[in-house]
């Protein structure tokens, strides 16, 4: 973390308990949640938009749900962990969490689930943060579900600067997983039914306005 970053996460330091926990846990348990730079970004970006309904593909422990349900209040956020464990902690931290009256977690794989599961049909924003290598088919399948002028935002799209590296250099266990992201950021780019916008900020936020 840069020094720039890390000052302005000291002046951005949680006092809620919960979620001290759970940032502590997730080193732990090297569970993926996004980095202090990033969220506070993310968030930032969600209270100039104001969403009402949030549809979040990769739940992990619950953190960005909860975040985004304490930032924007009465905001209702819909998120979705296909990993049973995580999942199941993430049913405690939001049960213990002041918000959890407005955030429905469902359990399932996102490519897989049946979409009536879901308690709207229409949302403001669409928040993609679970497997790198499948963005694209997550984004294919769940931007219908945006509102024309809602945002669809995704994190990780550095992917710890693994983009920035030749195919051939990459290790083979993540070469199909980093080109498929490489080609997801190439495509969004240049998709016509979106203004779209890449932020170094964190491992990369990308922000992609619904026309």
């Amino acid at each position: 973390m840069s020094d720039y970053n890390q000052y302005i996460a000291d002046l951005n330091e949680s006092e809620d308990p919960l979620i001290s926990e759970m940032e502590s846990v997730a080193r732990e348990q090297h569970v993926p949640i996004m980095d202090r730079s990033g969220i506070d970004t993310f968030i930032g970006l969600l209270r100039i938009q104001r969403p009402s309904a949030i549809l979040e593909i990769g739940s992990a422990i619950g953190y960005s749900a909860i975040r985004m349900a304490m930032a924007l209040r009465g905001a209702a956020v819909t998120t979705i962990e296909r990993d049973i464990d995580r999942y199941e902690m993430a049913v405690d931290f939001i049960r213990r969490s002041s918000v959890s009256d407005y955030i429905d977690i469902i359990e399932g794989d996102a490519l897989l689930m049946d979409d009536e599961k879901l308690p709207f049909k229409e949302y403001d924003a669409l928040f993609i943060d679970a497997a790198k290598g499948q963005y694209k088919r997550f984004f294919e399948k769940y931007e219908a579900f945006v509102k024309p002028g809602g945002i669809i935002y995704c994190d990780n799209m550095f992917m710890h600067g693994a983009v920035l590296t030749p195919d051939e250099e990459l290790p083979k266990r993540n070469r199909t997983m980093i080109r498929n992201l490489k080609e997801f950021n190439k495509w969004i780019m240049a998709h016509p039914n979106y203004e779209t916008t890449l932020l170094p900020v964190g491992d990369g936020i990308l922000i992609a306005i619904k026309k």
